[in-house]
């Protein structure tokens, strides 16, 4: 699926994430997460982040070299930082309208990072994407700390929120803003994946849910880990606590199929 800007391209320019320099991000796989989990669906990887979440695995969108971010990446031979110019790619909105309507699948998420970052470029393309195919259904992967505007806020589908717990080693002043999650609690379009780490942070969960308004069948909670043995030894006291809430509970399906890879 190697698509790269073109000079003369038009539409907008995106930044996106790339598998290897100039190959941006775009393939076809299974949803691991949430409750879109298990669906066939094209993901297009965009880089750049507002958050920086010390666990995030995908840091090569954000963790560039000469900024300051801490991250704690433990993986055999791990870049401490990312190069920027080597890490993404400029994509116009007609490049990428070309390459996703030639797509069979028909369920497109955009990913990050974090996508709404560029609603601009994701607003002309949806729009492109749904007049060329009404059947084409958007997910965005948003960590719900901005509100969609304009053509994306009419457009999109679904918007899978997750929240950030004090775990994340993100200021709270910068990882929730509470109008923000108000406006998805009340947008039934939205659902809410919310990691978790220990049983500690269960309490943050429930209070975070109480105070945004957010119905409890709309929560779903995922075991932070990027190993299978990571996700097994917190499963079973997360899916508990799931149950005793009314929350819904999520696995990582790509994690245990494909492993921590680019591009599944």
């Amino acid at each position: 699926m190697a698509v790269g800007h073109q000079p003369g391209s038009g539409g907008i320019d995106m930044r996106l994430a790339v598998t290897e320099p100039g190959v941006p991000e775009i393939f076809h796989s299974l949803q691991g997460e949430g409750v879109s989990a298990g669906k066939p669906s094209v993901f297009v990887r965009l880089s750049q982040c507002n958050l920086h979440c010390v666990w995030c695995d995908t840091a090569y969108t954000w963790n560039f070299q000469g900024t300051e971010f801490a991250h704690r990446d433990d993986l055999p031979n791990a870049p401490k930082k990312f190069d920027r110019a080597a890490e993404t790619v400029d994509v116009s909105t007609d490049a990428l309208a070309e390459q996703l309507t030639s797509q069979s699948c028909r369920r497109i998420i955009f990913t990050g990072g974090e996508p709404l970052l560029q609603q601009r470029g994701l607003g002309e393309l949806i729009q492109r994407l749904k007049a060329f195919d009404a059947d084409f259904y958007i997910e965005i992967e948003t960590n719900g700390t901005i509100k969609p505007i304009g053509l994306a806020a009419e457009l999109i589908d679904q918007f899978n929120v997750s929240p950030k717990l004090a775990h994340s080693g993100n200021a709270v002043s910068i990882r929730l803003k509470s109008d923000v999650l108000g406006f998805y609690a009340r947008d039934p379009r939205a659902n809410f994946k919310i990691v978790v780490a220990n049983p500690s942070d269960l309490e943050e969960v429930h209070a975070l849910v109480a105070e945004s308004g957010i119905p409890a069948d709309r929560v779903w909670l995922m075991p932070e880990g990027r190993t299978p043995a990571e996700l097994r030894a917190r499963e079973p006291w997360l899916a508990e606590a799931c149950l005793e809430a009314g929350y819904n509970f999520t696995d990582r399906l790509h994690i245990h199929l494909y492993g921590d890879t680019r591009g599944t």
